[in-house]
């Protein structure tokens, strides 16, 4: 990846020791001196309706908006499902204007200031192997349990209090990617795609069970 970036005049190629997701967008964040930051990770690709489509918005709003929300299209095997459960991300704002926090197994952008969506998709290609993308589940989903388990219910969304207490999350899931968001007429990629949350949320679903199981133990040892 870095010989491909540095192959670009306009790239600037810097490097930090991870620690989080949040702290890492934030110090890029720091380094940009634009007036404008469009922030994507490097499975996202900025089709050219969304390229023009930013900066006609920019052109337009600039003096009223101060961040931009972006909807996702996921993408199997390089071509955009009809529709996907991804929500849409505040991913273009005005320097200054907002600074990243974790969230569960993500990262988000809070913004201070008004906010608008944009009407064209970033697409989502990820282009893992199915054995990576299992791999990777774990963690992710570890720490979306812990997220889930530690908050109040009353402070989480509808959608995350279904995840939470809900036995029957992860069959909502497989419906809502097959029937709601037209994932039948996707042939055999809709599927997958409806099978992979399925697996996800069953996967969340019997850790945050064990959470469960195990808290309750830890708190007895202790006493």
């Amino acid at each position: 990846m870095a010989v491909l970036l540095s192959g670009f005049p306009g790239v600037r190629l810097l490097h930090r020791s991870f620690d989080n997701f949040a702290n890492q967008c934030n110090f890029g964040l720091s380094q940009v001196d634009s007036r404008w930051i469009l922030s994507i990770d490097a499975d996202y690709v900025i089709t050219p309706a969304l390229a023009s489509h930013i900066q006609q918005s920019i052109a337009e709003e600039a003096n009223d908006i101060d961040a931009f929300s972006i909807p996702f299209r996921y993408c199997v095997a390089g071509k955009p499902l009809r529709g996907t459960i991804l929500p849409p991300r505040l991913a273009l704002l005005r320097r200054g204007c907002g600074r990243y926090i974790n969230d569960g197994h993500a990262h988000k952008l809070v913004v201070s200031g008004r906010t608008k969506m944009l009407l064209e998709p970033i697409l989502h290609d990820d282009r893992k192997s199915l054995d990576r993308w299992l791999s990777a589940q774990q963690g992710y989903l570890r720490l979306e349990a812990n997220k889930l388990s530690q908050t109040p219910s009353s402070q989480l969304s509808s959608v995350d209090r279904l995840r939470k207490h809900s036995p029957l999350a992860p069959f909502a899931i497989f419906f809502v990617c097959l029937v709601c968001k037209r994932g039948l007429l996707d042939g055999w990629r809709g599927w997958f795609y409806a099978f992979q949350r399925m697996y996800a949320e069953i996967l969340l679903k019997l850790m945050i069970l064990d959470l469960a199981r195990v808290q309750p133990t830890s708190s007895s040892t202790e006493l």
